[in-house]
């Protein structure tokens, strides 16, 4: 089931918070850089999986934190250079990206998803391109996916995650 709903994915019951980054993200913008403050160990993490797997755009990475499990979807293109800016998303990454993440919901028993508007932001997708590529490869997952379609700080959303 998946529902859109307005408020701040920050403040999401759900298990999981999936989101948009590169590979060798330096999680300095948009959605990346308020989970990095929150969760300084995933950037942590993350550079440190990046430096020994050296992922490539598509892949999904899960982060299972205290209180909060991250899944880091590679839409982006990486940076050129180290301290350069990601490139921009693509829909082939997004795509890859998505079949990858509902591979991960199913193998690590993941109940519930939030995600925003995913690589729409930073990444500059169009959501007419995103939200049916979320559809095809989550829509049967049997589990309530939730989209922030609009961000309202500090605005815990009504995600009707058990039923």
């Amino acid at each position: 089931m998946i529902t859109k709903v307005h408020g701040d994915i920050l403040l999401s019951s759900a298990q999981a918070i999936a989101h948009g980054v590169a590979p060798h993200d330096h999680f300095n913008q948009g959605l990346a850089l308020a989970l990095r403050e929150r969760h300084p160990a995933m950037a942590k993490d993350f550079r440190h999986y990046c430096h020994q797997q050296n992922p490539k755009p598509g892949h999904a990475w899960l982060w299972a934190g205290p209180e909060r499990v991250v899944i880091n979807l590679m839409t982006q293109e990486p940076a050129p250079f180290s301290q350069g800016h990601p490139g921009k998303a693509t829909s082939h990454n997004v795509n890859h990206a998505l079949r990858e993440l509902a591979k991960v919901l199913k193998k690590q028993n993941i109940k519930s998803l939030a995600l925003p508007k995913l690589a729409t932001g930073v990444g500059g997708l169009p959501w007419d391109e995103v939200e049916p590529l979320i559809h095809q490869h989550l829509g049967d997952t049997g589990i309530p996916i939730v989209i922030y379609d609009k961000y309202e700080a500090g605005v815990k959303a009504d995600e009707k995650l058990n039923g």
